[in-house]
C-alpha cells in the first residue's frame, strides 16, 4: 500500500526560540519516519543539500552493544503484518530482509528530497554494509558513489570481543548527482573570500556589473541601508531583476574585503550571487577548491563514544541516550559539504546531535544552516506514555540553545491526518494551505515557494509556468459537499491570470467539457481523482 501523503501540525506549546532569536527555520517533526518524509516532499523535494542518517540496524550480540528495533511500519501485507511491533532480535532468520523493507522506501524518498547537488550521509557497522552499499547502488546508481568513511567510534576495545577488536564503523556516502557535488573539504575557504561584504575598519564603495544570480523571488532590490547579521550593506541604486538575475549594473557600499577587479571576476565566472537578505555570498574559485584538501576517508579524530556520552551528561545530568553520536563528527561531515546556507536533514534523529551540530557549526563560521530532525515517540505497550521525540531530541537541542548561547530556535510539529480520500470523506479535513501545497505539489511535481500568494478566498493556489491552479475547497464538511466549479466562479477565474491554463481541483462540476476546453480550464475532481491522477 503506497504511503499517503500526511499534514505536518505544528505544536506551538513546544515550540522553541532563544532571546532576542529566531527559529532560523529549524523544525523537529515528531513522528513515523517514513510518513514524515512523505509529508515533507511538498515543500522540500530537491532542496535538502545535505541529509546525515544513523539508522537502527542488526549489530548482533558483539560488544554487548544489540541493538533491537521494531518494523512498524502500517502496511497491509499480511506476512509484514506479523513483523509489526516485534523487536527484531539477533537470532531473527529473516532481520536482514526486514531490515532492508524497512530501509528502501525511507532511501527512496530521501533521494527525492535532496536537491541535484545533495550528498547523503549514512552510518552503518558491519553487520549491514554490504546491504546497504547494494540498497543504494539500486536507488542512487553506482555512478554517485562518493566513498565510505572510516570513522574510529572508541578509543579502546571492548574486553567482552573474543577475536579481532572492533573500533571502527562505516559511514556510506552517495550523491544525488555526483557531477554536480562539490569537493568534499573541511579545510574551509576563509570568510573574506566566501563573504565579500564581511566585517573591515574599511568602509568602501564598489560597482557590481549585471548579471549576478539572485536567491529571492522579486523583480526589484531597492536602494537602501540593509542588515545582515552583524553587517550592515548600502545598494546606492535599485537593483532590477528578470529570470532571477540582476539586468542593470549598480553600486554598493559596505565593509569590503575583496578589491574591484576581483569582484569582477567573480562576476564573470558566475560565483557571484544576492543572498535572500540583501547580502552577498559567492562559491569559490576553480583555484581556490583546488586548493582545499579532499576529506580522507580514514576518520581518527572525529569525536568518539565517549566524547557523545559526555556531551549527553553534561546537558542532561544523566546518560539519557543509548549510543549517540558526538556532534564533532556531524559537524564536520557538514562542514565538508562547504554551504553555510544549506538545509541539513536527519530522519533518525535519536538524541538530536544533527541539530545540535548545525548550531554550533554556525555559531563557529557565521552560517546560515536550517535542520530538519524526523524522530518516532517509540512508545510501546510496555511504555505508552515514551516520547524519545519531545523528551530527548527536542529537550537536547533546546538544552543545547540555553548552555552554548546559540542564536536560534525551531519549531515542533506533529504528524498530522493523512490525506486520502477515506479520511476526507469521514470529515477530516486539513487545512486549505496545507491542502493547497499539496495540490500544487501534485499538480506540478514542485515545491510551491510563494506561499504568500495562496488565497483562499479566490480559491487561488499559485502558477507553474503557463499554467494557473485553484483548488475549490473549505475545511467544513457541510460546506464542501455544495462546493463546485460552476459558471459563476469559472468566469471569475477566466479573469484571472490571462494566457495560462487554469487547472482546478474541486469537489463536483457544472461545465461540460466544450466550455471547459474553450476556457483553457482543467478540471480535478477532488478527493477521489486527485489521488488517481496521483497514481
Amino acid at each position: 500500500m503506497a504511503v499517503p501523503y500526511h499534514t505536518l501540525d505544528e505544536i506551538k506549546d513546544l515550540d522553541f526560540v532563544a532571546p532576542k532569536s529566531s527559529d532560523n527555520g529549524n523544525l523537529i517533526i515528531e513522528g513515523d519516519n517514513l510518513i514524515a518524509l512523505k509529508a515533507l516532499l511538498p515543500q522540500y523535494a530537491n532542496r535538502i543539500d545535505c541529509i546525515y542518517i544513523d539508522p537502527p540496524y542488526n549489530t548482533g550480540n558483539d560488544n554487548g552493544e544489540s541493538k533491537g528495533w521494531i518494523y512498524n511500519d502500517n502496511v497491509n501485507s499480511p506476512l509484514i503484518q506479523e513483523w509489526l511491533e516485534k523487536e527484531v532480535t539477533p537470532d531473527d532468520m529473516t532481520r536482514h530482509d526486514k531490515w532492508l523493507c524497512m530501509m528502501t522506501p525511507r532511501v527512496k524518498l530521501l533521494r527525492e528530497l535532496l536537491s541535484d547537488k545533495g550528498v547523503l550521509f549514512m552510518s552503518i557497522a558491519h553487520h549491514e554494509y554490504h546491504h546497504l552499499e547494494c540498497l543504494c547502488d539500486e536507488i542512487f546508481t553506482e555512478e554517485n558513489y562518493v566513498g565510505r568513511f572510516i570513522w574510529k567510534r572508541k578509543k579502546q576495545p571492548s574486553f567482552l570481543q573474543k577475536h579481532i577488536a572492533n573500533v571502527t564503523e562505516y559511514i556510506l556516502v552517495y550523491a544525488k548527482d555526483k557531477s554536480k557535488l562539490g569537493k568534499l573539504s573541511i579545510e574551509k575557504v576563509t570568510d573574506d573570500t566566501r563573504r565579500i561584504d564581511n566585517a573591515s575598519n574599511e568602509v568602501s564603495q564598489r560597482t557590481f556589473k549585471k548579471g549576478l544570480r539572485v536567491k529571492q523571488n522579486t523583480k526589484l532590490i531597492k536602494k537602501g541601508l540593509y542588515k545582515i547579521r552583524t553587517m550592515e550593506l548600502e545598494f546606492l541604486d535599485d537593483i532590477h531583476i528578470k529570470d532571477g538575475r540582476t539586468i542593470n549594473e549598480f553600486k554598493a557600499k559596505g565593509q569590503f574585503r575583496n578589491k574591484q577587479a576581483d569582484i569582477d571576476l567573480f562576476c564573470e565566472e558566475d560565483l557571484l550571487f544576492i543572498t535572500e537578505n540583501g547580502g552577498f555570498r559567492r562559491l569559490p574559485t576553480k583555484e581556490e577548491q583546488e586548493k582545499q584538501k579532499t576529506v580522507v576517508d580514514l576518520l581518527l579524530d572525529w569525536g568518539d563514544n565517549q566524547d557523545s556520552d559526555k556531551e549527553i551528561i553534561e546537558l542532561f545530568g544523566s546518560k539519557k541516550f543509548d549510543f549517540p553520536k558526538p556532534v564533532k563528527l556531524i559537524k564536520n561531515l557538514i562542514a565538508s559539504v562547504q554551504d553555510d546556507e544549506c538545509i541539513i536533514l536527519d530522519s533518525f534523529a535519536g538524541s538530536g546531535t544533527t541539530g545540535h551540530a548545525v548550531l554550533e557549526l554556525n555559531k563557529e563560521d557565521g552560517g546560515n544552516r536550517k535542520f530538519i530532525l524526523l524522530q518516532m515517540p517509540e512508545a510501546t505497550k510496555a511504555e505508552p506514555k515514551k516520547n524519545i521525540c519531545k523528551e530527548i531530541t527536542r529537550e537536547r537541542v533546546k538544552l543545547a540553545i540555553e548552555k552554548f548561547g546559540y542564536k536560534s530556535g525551531f519549531k515542533y510539529y506533529r504528524l498530522g491526518i493523512p490525506l486520502d480520500a477515506e479520511t476526507m470523506l469521514a470529515g477530516q479535513l486539513p487545512t486549505y494551505n496545507q491542502f493547497a501545497k499539496y495540490v500544487y505539489y501534485l499538480c506540478t511535481g514542485e515545491n510551491l515557494e510563494a506561499e504568500d500568494k495562496i488565497n483562499e478566498a479566490d480559491f487561488y493556489v499559485g502558477e507553474y509556468g503557463k499554467q494557473a491552479i485553484y483548488l475549490v475547497y473549505k475545511q467544513d464538511y457541510e460546506t464542501l459537499t455544495r462546493l463546485a466549479l460552476n459558471l459563476t466562479l469559472a468566469e471569475k477565474i477566466k479573469t484571472q491570470q490571462p494566457g495560462k491554463k487554469r487547472i482546478v481541483y474541486a469537489p463536483s462540476c457544472f461545465l461540460d467539457e466544450e466550455y471547459l476546453t474553450d476556457n483553457q480550464i482543467e478540471y480535478v475532481g477532488i478527493p477521489y481523482n486527485l489521488f488517481q491522477r496521483n497514481q
